[in-house]
């Protein structure tokens, strides 16, 4: 399917790893220019440089910028001209007991999960209504409604993108511009691979019977039952942002794998 990106550019946030750095290379296949981002040059430099060596012509560029360090993020938006896609991607955790998170760890997964897509969107959407067409997605978490006992701050802040992405979305009524959010599921991304060898080695079975049963024990409401490829993220990502998605604004888009109990 051709998503008519030929000639729109993205910056995605987050992006050398992980989803992000799977949506870059979906939007790249369908000859989207990329701008990346990490929190060093060297990501940065690193991520380029692997696109490359399997797609040589991609149209792919990077920007470092440290989503804690509000100079680093005053020169990354000097820096952003004319994004027809902004994918607000970045985000950190710390699973740890609701009564051991500290204010400073509260704040900090607010600052960059959540001020960072505020930040980017206050930058990009006014070029993009002026323009009348443009893409804004948030990339939220299946714990904006199971909310896990051990991930209270980071769930507060997932929660929080759905309620900033509705009301931006509410700004380009009559436009060509959409405003939209996905939430992923458990997904395999390299953090989530080394979670499960961890978890392997400590109870000494293999990788298949510990994804196992992770899903009988603890993501027990998965209707698909085992971590999707940030592969299958980002082709859903990729196709939201494009201009076949232009009736869908406003959306909670879920990638969960049926997780999520709730109707809507």
């Amino acid at each position: 399917m051709d998503l008519q990106l030929v000639g729109k550019t993205a910056f995605i946030s987050g992006s050398t790893s992980g989803i992000g750095l799977a949506i870059a290379k979906v939007l790249l296949v369908e000859d989207a220019q990329v701008i990346l981002n990490g929190r060093t040059q060297d990501s940065v430099e690193q991520a380029i440089a692997a696109l490359k060596t399997t797609m040589p012509a991609a149209k792919v560029s990077g920007i470092a910028a440290d989503f804690s360090d509000m100079h680093s993020i005053e020169q990354l938006l000097t820096q952003l001209y004319d994004v027809d896609i902004l994918i607000n991607n970045v985000g950190v955790y710390t699973a740890e007991s609701f009564f051991d998170a500290s204010d400073d760890n509260w704040q900090r997964q607010w600052n960059i999960n959540v001020m960072s897509g505020v930040r980017l969107s206050r930058h990009c959407l006014p070029k993009m209504l002026a323009q009348n067409w443009g893409r804004v997605l948030f990339i939220s978490s299946e714990c904006a409604s199971l909310v896990p006992e051990d991930l209270i701050p980071y769930s507060t802040t997932k929660a929080a993108l759905l309620a900033v992405s509705k009301g931006l979305a509410q700004l380009t009524k009559g436009t060509a511009v959409t405003v939209n959010t996905l939430l992923p599921g458990s997904t395999m991304t390299a953090a989530a691979q080394q979670f499960l060898e961890n978890l392997a080695t400590q109870n000494g079975t293999s990788l298949a019977a510990t994804e196992q049963r992770f899903f009988e024990d603890v993501r027990t409401s998965s209707l698909l039952q085992r971590f999707a490829g940030v592969e299958e993220v980002a082709t859903t990502a990729a196709y939201y942002v494009s201009p076949l998605a232009a009736a869908t604004n406003g959306a909670a888009i879920r990638v969960d794998g049926g997780s999520m109990s709730n109707l809507l």
